[in-house]
This record gives structure tokens, C-alpha cells and sequence, in this order.
């Protein structure tokens, strides 16, 4: 029986169907071994540029520790540390850069202080660590040189951040929070400075002046550095939503004791809400002194914070300050001002500063002196911002030598040449006295800070002969019979019955058997 079955021949086209489907095949395989094959050498490329990224960061932490040009020997760090009566806690591997070569700082930026001949000890001593970059804790008397002890590690680092992209920003990069609108404006004239060469914005915000011309200068020039007084951003931020804090990667709180002083703390706690968190910022903080109000503040808007002191972490005076008391009636002081006058600023040239204490005292004093001839202005709070910044610049300038002012100039007045500082009226406080000399004797030159004593002033009295006891200088006999007695600094809400207490500390869990 003849076999039925019928063979199956493949048609043309079916073949070539196949032929296809095997090419597309072959294609698909080559494509995906090539995106596979891409992938892989970019997760390569990532990785190498992700290890070179580390090895930078690495060599930059060393340079930073270790100095850029001529390595500082251990015992020439000590010698330095000691001669500065300096002190690093937190840690001690970082070495003070004594010359502007050793920093890892660029010449664009050093061109700022290229009319100084070396870094101050504050400057020698913090570089190091806030260019690692860590956290920074400086502590140091004023006219010290604070300002660039941050404002040059600011710059770097958004130069080697940001680059570029530094020179125009939607959102601020660097925030300097100031407590007074002097010190702010001061501030920004420095960092405008140091950012020139790298064509860097910087805006300063503070109150008493136009809010409208603030947001358009903010919309306009879009800096990457905001310097303000801690109401007005939070006002501009809040209400007016002119800026955003949202990208702040460099955190300066300068005169922080001055600002916990003057009950910013929660503005300032409200203001860091709106950085980012402190693991993902850097944090720069100044202060004269260390109180428990700055630690605890320091403890929890900074992330393992080294901590560098000159001097004692009590307010203290410059040692170049002369300081000079003189006990008298009240009715003397008009007269004995003229006196000094004639003596001190007999030129009529030198830059002579005389503190009074109220805000009608000086408008006085300011006429009087006028009537004397004297080329003199007067700064207080009853004045407005265009006049008080009038009144600096024309001290600053030397236009107007002789300036009379209250309380407001005791911090952030910066003139390195004011020779003389006359209190006529004691301040409210030992620590403005110590603000009011440190007006003098800046940038490392010799001042006078002579002050006038009287029965009205008498609780002040132990607080002072202390001070002029550790400076090592003469305690008039008169003062003496006012008493040394120190009256205990009292709280603002609870006087003499408030207890000072670490809350970080637990209680000691007592039993009886």
C-alpha cells in the first residue's frame, strides 16, 4: 500500500519570515548586550568619578588639616597656641595656618586681604577647620578679625561647591545672620569684597529700611549670600515670600551671645527650621563669650562642632586697651569731656568715639559739643537708617571724626583707627563696658578707653575693679569705696530665683533601704 503521507515544504515565504525574525533576533541580542555593556561601563565611570570625588574630598580635608604651602610643625602649632592663649577642643588635629600661603584658599580670594601681612590668631586658628569642612565654634574678643574668619570660607565654599552657578541664585546659598543692622551692613561691605573677584552677590536685609527696595534688589541681583537681622528675613520670608532658605549650605550665627541676649533665640530657631537639616549644611558660629545659653544653642543647630577660644571664654578686654577710670560727680562730666577733648583730639582729625547712654543724652551732648566748634554726629534710635549710616560712613571716612553714640555702635562698628573712646555714661551692663572698649585697639594697634565713674554707677562697681584687676590696670582708690561686690547676673523673666540647669543631664535615682 503506497505510503499517503504528504511531505510539509516550507513556502518562500515563510522562510524568509524566519530569516527575518532570526535578524531581529541577532539585533535585539546585540542592542541589549550594548545598553547592558553601557550601562555597566557608566556605573564604572560613576564609580571612578564617585572614588575620584572621595580622594579629592580626601587630599582637600588634608590640605585643610595639614596646610597648603610650608607644613607647620607640631611644635611651632603649640608654640603658636600658646603664645595666643589659644585653645581647640573637639579636636586637636587641625593646625593653625600662619601665613596666607598655607591656606587652600585661591589667590582670587585672598586678594581681600592683601592688605594685611598674615591671618589674625582667629582666622589662623578657624580656616582649618571650617574649610575641612566642619562645624565651628569661634570664640574670641572683638575686633579680632570674626568677619573674615567665616566670610573666606563662605566664598570658598561656593567656589568649589557651586562654581559658576554661584554667580546667580534662585535661592540663597550662604546665610550670615547678624543682631543689629550696623554689624549686618558691615558685614555684607566685607563679603561683598571677598566675593568681588568671583563676581559673588551678597544682599544685607535689616529694618528701618524699605522692604520693596530689599525684594526688588533680591529679585534683581539674586545673591547667593544673604546677610540679614533675624526679624527682617523672617519677615521678608513669611509674609512677603521674597526669598526661599530652602538651599542654604553655609550657616553663619556672628555675635551669637549678643543675639541670645537680646531674646532672638527663637527667631533664630525658627529661621534654621527653614534650612535644610544641620547633617546637610555646614554651621559657623562667633561669639565674644560661652555661656550655657550659647553651648546648649550651639548643641543643637550644629553637627559635632570644634570648638576654638582665645583667651578666656569670659568677656574679657584687649590687652592693648589702656583702660582708664576716673571717679567724679555727675555735674563734673560736661566739663571733663571738653577737658579730654582738647587732649585727645586736639588735632581735631583723630577719630575720638564717645558713648553716652540714653538716647536724649547724646542728642545733648552732640549740641554741645557743636556749639564748642567740635565737627561731630551723634547715632542713636531716634534717628533713621539713612542718617545712621550717614553718621558711620562719615566716621569711617574721617570726614566727621568726633562721633557720639549709644548703645546701638558698641557692637559691629569696625574703624581700625579710633584711637580714643571716652564713656560719659557708664552702660547697664559689664559686658557692654567690654563692648565699648573693644571699639579701640583694633587691627592689632594700641587705644585708650577712658571712662567716667560716678555714684550713680555704683553697682557696677565690683564688676569693673575685677576687669581692671585682670587687664592689670590701676584701680582708683575712690572706686574702692563703692565696694567690690559682685552682684549675680539675674534672669530676664525669674531675677535672682532662677536656677541655671543642664537638662541634658538625668536625674540621680536615690533609694532608701
Amino acid at each position: 500500500m503506497p505510503d499517503t503521507s504528504v511531505a510539509h515544504v516550507a513556502s518562500p515565504a515563510s522562510s524568509k519570515e524566519k530569516k527575518n525574525n532570526k535578524n531581529r533576533s541577532e539585533k535585539k541580542d546585540k542592542k541589549d548586550k550594548k545598553q547592558k555593556g553601557d550601562k555597566k561601563q557608566k556605573r564604572k565611570h560613576e564609580r571612578k568619578d564617585e572614588a575620584e570625588a572621595n580622594q579629592d574630598k580626601e587630599q582637600s580635608n588634608k590640605k585643610s588639616k595639614q596646610t597648603n604651602g610650608t607644613a607647620v610643625t607640631l611644635e611651632e602649632a603649640k608654640e603658636f597656641y600658646e603664645k595666643h592663649n589659644i585653645s581647640v577642643t573637639g579636636d586637636d588635629t587641625f593646625l593653625p595656618y600662619l601665613d596666607f600661603s598655607q591656606t587652600p584658599f585661591d589667590s582670587d580670594i585672598l586678594s581681600s586681604c592683601s592688605k594685611f601681612s598674615k591671618p589674625t590668631p582667629i582666622q589662623s586658628a578657624c580656616w582649618p577647620v571650617a574649610t575641612a569642612p566642619r562645624d565651628v565654634v569661634g570664640i574670641a574678643e572683638t575686633g579680632s578679625g570674626k568677619t573674615y574668619a567665616f566670610a573666606l570660607p563662605a566664598i570658598h565654599h561656593l567656589k568649589h561647591r557651586y562654581g559658576k552657578a554661584a554667580q546667580k541664585c534662585d535661592k540663597p546659598l550662604v546665610l550670615i545672620m547678624s543682631p543689629t543692622r550696623e554689624l549686618a551692613m558691615q558685614t555684607e561691605e566685607q563679603c561683598i569684597e571677598a566675593g568681588k573677584p568671583l563676581n559673588v552677590k551678597s544682599v544685607c536685609l535689616y529694618g528701618g529700611a524699605s522692604k520693596s527696595v530689599q525684594c526688588a534688589k533680591l529679585a534683581n541681583e539674586k545673591p547667593a549670600i544673604i546677610v540679614a537681622t533675624p526679624g527682617r528675613l523672617i519677615d521678608l520670608v513669611e509674609n512677603d515670600n521674597a526669598l526661599d532658605l530652602s538651599k542654604v549650605t553655609f550657616l553663619v550665627l556672628d555675635e551669637a551671645d549678643r543675639m541670645l541676649d537680646q531674646g532672638f533665640e527663637r527667631d533664630i530657631r525658627k529661621i534654621v527650621g527653614m534650612l535644610p537639616e544641620k547633617t546637610d549644611r555646614q554651621t559657623v558660629m562667633f561669639s565674644a563669650t560661652w555661656p550655657q545659653s550659647v553651648r546648649n544653642l550651639a548643641g543643637t543647630l550644629m553637627t559635632n562642632p570644634v570648638r576654638v577660644s582665645i583667651g578666656s571664654d569670659e568677656l574679657a578686654i584687649n590687652e592693648r586697651v589702656q583702660q582708664i577710670v576716673e571717679v567724679m560727680d555727675p555735674h563734673q562730666k560736661d566739663g571733663k569731656l571738653l577737658e579730654l577733648l582738647k587732649k585727645y583730639h586736639k588735632s581735631r582729625k583723630n577719630r575720638v568715639l564717645v558713648f553716652a547712654l540714653y538716647k536724649k543724652e547724646a542728642s545733648r551732648i552732640e549740641g554741645m559739643l557743636q556749639r564748642e566748634g567740635y565737627n561731630c554726629v551723634a547715632i542713636h534710635g531716634d534717628k533713621s537708617q539713612p542718617q545712621r549710616t550717614d553718621a558711620i560712613n562719615s566716621f569711617r571716612d574721617g570726614s566727621i571724626p568726633l562721633l557720639i553714640a549709644t548703645d546701638v555702635a558698641a557692637r559691629g562698628l569696625d574703624v581700625p583707627d579710633v584711637e580714643y573712646v571716652i564713656n560719659y555714661t557708664f552702660p547697664l551692663t559689664i559686658d557692654e563696658y567690654t563692648h565699648r572698649c573693644g571699639r579701640t585697639a583694633r587691627a592689632g594697634k594700641k587705644g585708650v578707653a577712658h571712662t567716667f565713674f560716678t555714684e550713680l554707677d555704683k553697682t557696677h562697681s565690683g564688676n569693673l575693679i575685677n576687669m581692671l584687676k585682670a587687664a592689670n590696670m590701676p584701680v582708683p582708690n575712690n572706686l574702692l569705696k563703692f565696694g567690690t561686690t559682685v552682684k549675680k547676673k539675674q534672669h530676664e523673666a525669674y531675677g535672682a530665683f532662677f536656677k541655671n540647669v543642664d537638662a541634658s543631664v538625668k536625674p540621680t535615682k536615690i533609694i532608701f533601704d
